[in-house]
Formats: C-alpha cells, structure tokens, sequence
C-alpha cells in the first residue's frame, strides 16, 4: 500500500513511522521519545495544554521549535507563579519575538494557570483530573489507521472534557486541542498500525500507574 493509505514511512534508520515527522530531525525526536508516552506532572499536562492553545491555527513543529522559548517566558508552566502574572507580564510576553506573539492567547494561559490552581484544589490534581477520563478500551478502535486517524481530529471525550473544562472557566481548550493534548500525553495510543513506537508506547502504559 502507498504511503497516502498507510500513513507510513520508512526513515533514513530504516525504521518505519507515523508520516507526519518526515525526516526532521527534531519531530522525529518528538515522536519517538515524546508523542504517547504517558505524562503525569502537572506542569507538562499543563504545558502541553496552553501549548495546543498556542498551536491553533499553526502547526505544532512551528511551536515545537519554541517550545524552550516559552518554558523561559512562562516559568516553566509553572501555574502557581503564572497565575500571578500581570497585566505587564503580558505586555513584556508581547514583546517576546520567541514565543507567538498573542495576546489572547498570552491572556489564556494565565487564565487557565489560575484555573489549574482551582482544579488542583477540587480535583487533587490535574494529573488525577486528566486521566479519570481516558478512554476504555470498547471506546477505542481496535487497530488504528491512517484513515481512522486522520478522520477523528476529536472525539466523544475530548469533546465532554472541552465541555466541562469551559464550564471551570477554561479557554482555548477546543475539543481538537484537547484530543491533540490526549495523543501527546499518552491517554490514547495514536501511533498508527505499524509505527515501530506503536508497541513501545503500549508497553509503556500498560506500566502507567494511572493517578489516584
């Protein structure tokens, strides 16, 4: 089958992969050590959270490649210390030609810092939050393909959590930025059938002590 079928390629290492790295070296980094490995920290999920938020209308190697430029400029998503920046932090990350330069976007994620205080208070932690939703296996596609992948950008799930994330106050939190946080952090496995991570990935949740 051609690669437009599978969504497959066969690297330079000759490992076969997901498509969408191609050979850049820095997004195959990414896919194989990072995308659908479980995450529990409460800074990376709230990281790679207001990160797909920034994503929005861009594509992620573009915030990939900044990723360092935004842990300096948001205290390493810390939300504790984000949620008390102002409305001059603001105007200085305006002026940050290292991270996209939004402000409604700058705005959401100190929004959404003092809103993960609120849900670490209620929920114990994002982490316990986050993976209280993660799909069953009924709810999941048995063997998962090109066309399965690229046909679903959001879920059932994703969108009953974009819900209830909105009704805590959340923003920016769409239910395709939040199924694309889902497959980042490991709450689903989307590396396609044949991807030579798919079964490391797997492995690696199953060894996942999920939180709480």
């Amino acid at each position: 089958m051609s690669e437009e079928k599978t969504g497959l390629i066969e690297g330079a290492d000759g490992r076969t992969r997901c498509f969408w790295p191609g050979e850049l070296p820095d997004y195959l980094a990414y896919h194989d050590n990072e995308w659908g490995r479980p995450v529990d920290s409460d800074h990376r999920l709230f990281e790679k959270l207001c990160l797909e938020g920034f994503q929005s209308g861009l594509s992620w190697l573009t915030i990939l490649r900044k990723r360092e430029n935004f842990r300096e400029a948001f205290e390493g998503f810390d939300f504790e210390r984000v949620a008390r920046f102002t409305e001059n932090d603001v105007e200085r990350l305006l002026g940050n030609a290292g991270i996209i330069r939004h402000g409604g976007k700058i705005r959401s994620t100190i929004n959404n810092a003092q809103r993960a205080i609120e849900m670490c208070e209620k929920e114990g932690s994002l982490a316990r939050y986050f993976w209280r939703q993660e799909p069953q296996p009924h709810e999941r596609p048995e063997v998962l393909t090109y066309a399965a992948l690229t046909a679903n950008p959001k879920t059932e799930i994703s969108t009953r959590i974009s819900k209830d994330l909105k009704k805590r106050g959340w923003s920016f939190v769409g239910p395709t930025t939040v199924y694309a946080f889902m497959q980042a952090m490991g709450l689903v496995n989307d590396h396609i059938e044949g991807c030579s991570c798919r079964a490391e990935v797997e492995k690696a949740r199953k060894a996942f002590k999920r939180p709480g």
